[in-house]
């Protein structure tokens, strides 16, 4: 069983932690401390060497940060986690805050006097967050890089991990590692850079074909490198790491080193570096003498998936929705009385497991039943573990890691007898879903540009989402991956091979949340019959059924019921030979016209 379900935190160690923290911070003559929830690589999921801010609050969430002053500590969360971040910590001695909402700037200068110094871990905070703090605060309070004082106080904090790195066969990465690193050399001869620094684990695993386990739920090496215009590497991490086989694959032009060589060798970069201000910590920076601020340069070649890698993620997406289909036919034929959150992930993760495919699960299963549903990251653990809710809904979020993809999917079902309000509610979910899989545009928009198509239904009855709509995913990577996303703040163009999620929402507190979510992949520009522009589109990845016992089919346009009852025609298609006679039974019913 990948998944687990003890309680991860608890909000009662939060007051004395937090007293600790701040005897520290006085010794060392500072005001306040930062403590975000990234680690040095600005990972969604970090090591448990890393979960500083959760060792410190209770809160658990994949985003966020405290700040601890001497009187006060704000945990800042955004619209995923207001209702988690409530739950998980001691509101006694911390304070929900919004990110949206409550700029960190304004926070600070209301609370600490002019002059005042604020703490922060120079490895754990990015060279723009910084720079914009820092501007925002206008001379008025200091930030001061020190010595990280929870790694101090934290007495059984676990050791950084030491997993192993292993080749990523070339069937599935479609392009050799040498390839990559001479298409990149030469971007960065173009502009003048005699190096790149590299941060993100994904950027690095994929440019060199390797996969690692420092990490759960993403296949990823907690490692850093440095690309040079030569296209040699400089791969910094955990010797322990690595094997010969390994060391045969990485060839004679990527070095492996400590981690202790890591700044040295930045010293010694004379002329001009890249480094990303958006994901490299400031104290990267700081150890080079002519850094320039540059892209990853691996970051958008790695979304734009080639035909191998999609290739591959089709196959996996087929796997799993067999698996899905086994999970759905059997939730939707067994005895609710008594089924809990905890069974449910347990027979879904064995439907998967059973695959013998399954490397991981892609990130911890939502699966919310009734009120825990509305929590948009509910995590269920032995002390949340509910019933499912009889005449309610079960929002069920999952993927699975296959070495040939990464797959993602959501669907909500109805626990018994949906009321009138869940039917409509869902079925404008639904809508906006649709709008956005049959979407054309013309090459150059970015997600930005079209995340309002999912979300016009819901605003038209009044509903919105606190989400965004979408978010890469990697090919046997990181389930969250840049630097598309379909949402107000995607800004990055959309462009083909690029693979997003497409998942609307409706979330009402206290009573249930809907969700539906495919992956869709971005397809090259064609010109629609009778046009005379090409247009680029999306090719819907993800083959499971829609629950019709929530859709009202006359909410639905023409159109739309076209594409529902077509898709549900592919999906039994698709998966209806792999299924067992029980579940064959089941997809007949649910692939039926509405």
């Amino acid at each position: 069983m990948f998944q687990t379900f003890t309680t991860p935190s608890t909000p009662e160690t939060g007051a004395a932690r937090l007293a600790q923290l701040r005897t520290a911070l006085s010794q060392r003559g500072i005001e306040g401390f930062l403590v975000p929830r990234s680690d040095a690589h600005q990972g969604e999921n970090v090591a448990p060497h890393d979960e500083r801010l959760a060792w410190l609050t209770g809160f658990t969430g994949s985003a966020g940060f405290c700040v601890v002053l001497q009187d006060s500590a704000g945990v800042f969360v955004d619209g995923r986690y207001t209702l988690q971040v409530r739950k998980q910590i001691d509101l006694s001695a911390f304070t929900p805050q919004s990110l949206v909402n409550d700029k960190l700037s304004e926070w600070l200068l209301a609370r600490l006097p002019e002059g005042a110094r604020i703490g922060y871990d120079p490895m754990l905070h990015t060279v723009a967050e910084l720079e914009a703090l820092e501007s925002a605060l206008e001379g008025k309070l200091s930030l001061c890089p020190t010595e990280n004082p929870i790694d101090a106080i934290w007495r059984d904090q676990p050791a950084p991990p030491t997993g192993k790195i292993t080749p990523y066969p070339i069937e599935f990465a479609g392009v050799s590692s040498a390839e990559k690193r001479v298409q990149l050399a030469t971007t960065l001869r173009d502009n003048d850079l005699c190096a790149s620094v590299l941060t993100l684990p994904d950027s690095i695993c994929w440019l060199l074909n390797i996969r690692g386990s420092d990490i759960v739920r993403a296949p990823l090496v907690l490692a850093f490198a440095i690309l040079h215009d030569d296209a040699r590497v400089d791969l910094f991490t955990d010797p322990r790491k690595a094997s010969p086989e390994l060391l045969d694959h990485l060839g004679d032009q990527v070095t492996l080193h400590p981690n202790e060589a890591f700044q040295p060798a930045l010293n010694a970069l004379k002329s001009r570096v890249g480094i990303d201000k958006k994901t490299a910590p400031i104290w990267v920076c700081n150890q080079i003498q002519h850094p320039v601020n540059h892209p990853d340069p691996c970051v958008l070649p790695k979304a734009r998936k080639n035909p191998a890698e999609l290739a591959g993620t089709r196959t996996a997406h087929r796997r799993d929705a067999v698996a899905m289909c086994e999970f759905l036919a059997w939730l939707a034929q067994a005895d609710h009385s008594g089924l809990t959150e905890i069974d449910v992930v347990t027979r879904l993760e064995s439907f998967r497991r059973n695959t013998n495919a399954l490397t991981d699960i892609s990130f911890d299963t939502i699966c919310g039943a009734g009120p825990n549903g509305a929590i948009v990251h509910y995590r269920v653990d032995d002390s949340s573990n509910a019933e499912l809710v009889q005449d309610s809904l079960l929002l069920v979020d999952s993927g699975g890691q296959y070495l040939d993809g990464t797959t993602d999917i959501t669907r909500t079902v109805a626990i018994g007898q949906p009321d009138h309000d869940m039917i409509r509610a869902f079925t404008l979910v639904l809508q906006g879903m649709i709008n956005l899989s049959m979407l054309r545009w013309p090459r150059g928009l970015s997600g930005q540009e079209i995340d309002a198509m999912a979300r016009a239904p819901l605003w038209a009855a009044g509903f919105d989402y606190d989400h965004g709509t979408g978010h890469g995913v990697g090919a046997y990577l990181g389930v969250h991956e840049g630097p598309a996303s379909i949402s107000r703040r995607g800004t990055v163009a959309l462009d083909p091979g690029m693979i997003l999620s497409n998942e609307p929402g409706y979330y009402r507190e206290n009573a249930w949340g809907i969700r539906i979510e495919n992956l869709v992949v971005v397809t090259p520009p064609e010109t629609p019959e009778g046009g005379d522009r090409a247009m680029l589109g999306f090719e819907t990845l993800t083959w499971v059924p829609i629950d019709r016992a929530l859709i009202d089919p006359t909410q639905l346009t023409p159109v739309q019921q076209d594409w529902l009852n077509s898709y549900h025609r592919a999906v039994f298609e698709m998966v209806s030979p792999h299924v067992s006679p029980a579940t064959l039974d089941w997809l007949q019913r649910a692939c039926a016209p509405v």
